[in-house]
């Protein structure tokens, strides 16, 4: 928080100064992030994504299913015939945010570009202590 008007005026200046280069630092880093994106559709960052995904225990499984939607079905029509999870609505999750997820699923469900169940885009195989999910994102916020 920036001290007061009428505090000593050496604390203000100094404050100013540190508040300004975390300003400017904060924009270069966002260049920096932008520039290292894959090419033309670097994605924005976000705080919660909407998540669908299919989840078997077994990778034999996982790799049917991936295989699957390679072959063009919709993620919700394989999820609900593969998925061992309680979302077999189409294996959809809901909007969940950043923390709330288990780390590599996490981090492969914030890389993904939004999608549609019809044409998904999709993680590839993503093994976490639950067992192999198939993420796809169909928003960002």
């Amino acid at each position: 928080m920036a001290p007061k008007k009428g505090s000593s005026s050496s604390s203000a200046s100094t404050s100013k100064a540190s508040n300004n280069n975390k300003g400017k630092n904060k924009s270069n880093n966002d260049d920096q992030e932008d520039s290292k994106g894959k090419g033309k559709g670097a994605l924005k960052a976000a705080t919660a994504v909407n998540v669908r995904h299919i989840l078997c225990e077994k990778h034999s499984k996982a790799s049917e299913a991936l295989q699957k939607i390679q072959e063009g079905q919709s993620f919700n029509k394989v999820a609900q015939e593969y998925s061992e999870d309680k979302a077999k609505a189409g294996g959809s999750l809901g909007w969940m945010v950043r923390g709330s997820m288990v780390g590599a699923f996490q981090d492969a469900a914030f890389a993904l570009t939004p999608s549609t169940v019809d044409k998904p885009i999709t993680s590839g195989l993503v093994k976490t202590n639950f067992g192999y999910h198939i993420i796809m994102v169909e928003g960002r916020r």
